[in-house]
């Protein structure tokens, strides 16, 4: 038998799952595993969470046979998850073309409010918010684009996230392309794990931040920041 046909049957999961064990990396929610799904390995994954979701539905008492509303939820949930609203788990970091900072700008510059979308890790329910970036950079800092940060921000988020652990990813990331003397996000959002079920509270909203470098060693720079910030709600 060759290892093809030994293959056979076994769900793509499966195989991603252990190729990220055999390498000692973890697939948290909110962790990028794009560097363990082979080419076509997606489509596969979809039709897998397809007949999941079937199973589902029928556990739920749907019947899915006689009511038009329903006979390609599965499908359509697959493709929600797989496609749109977890993307960010299955494929790479988008491409970011990266200048050298050639007029040695060195003011603080603000980015946003960025709209970012995100579902919690706890009950899969959205998250939907804005994201606010200040950069202090240096001579060696790299420049992107304004639009860029958008395509970070909505990378990191198309995941299973927590807040608080969501603007560390992005600040990490951030840090890395940019190398600025200063990095600040600010988070706002709203949950629907709170709003929806729970305690039903729709007003209610998260604001949290992260600040690196010199935006964390001057109150100055800090109260700049964040007093630029439009009157958030």
């Amino acid at each position: 038998m060759n290892p093809t046909d030994a293959e056979e049957g076994i769900p793509v999961s499966v195989k991603i799952r252990e190729r990220i064990l055999a390498a000692r990396k973890r697939f948290n929610a909110n962790d990028n595993i794009a560097a363990f799904v082979e080419p076509g390995e997606l489509a596969l994954l979809l039709d897998e969470v397809e007949e999941k979701m079937k199973g589902v539905l029928s556990s739920l008492v749907i019947d899915t046979e006689s009511d038009h509303n329903t006979d390609n939820t599965a499908r359509r949930v697959a493709k929600m998850y797989v496609n749109e609203v977890f993307r960010g788990r299955y494929v790479e970091a988008p491409t970011i073309t990266e200048f050298p900072n050639a007029e040695h700008l060195n003011e603080l510059m603000i980015v946003g409010p960025i709209t970012v979308r995100s579902a919690c890790s706890h009950h899969f329910c959205p998250v939907i918010g804005k994201i606010w970036i200040g950069v202090m950079p240096n001579e060696h800092t790299n420049v992107i684009g304004l639009s860029k940060y958008a395509r970070l921000a909505e990378w990191i988020m198309g995941r299973p996230q927590i807040q608080e652990e969501a603007v560390v990813q992005l600040a990490d990331l951030i840090q890395q392309k940019t190398q600025p003397d200063g990095l600040a996000i600010v988070m706002e959002a709203s949950h629907y794990c709170m709003a929806w079920r729970g305690v039903k509270d729709m007003d209610s909203k998260m604001i949290n931040s992260v600040m690196r470098g010199v935006f964390l060693k001057d109150p100055n720079l800090r109260r700049e920041f964040l007093s630029l910030i439009p009157r958030k709600g």
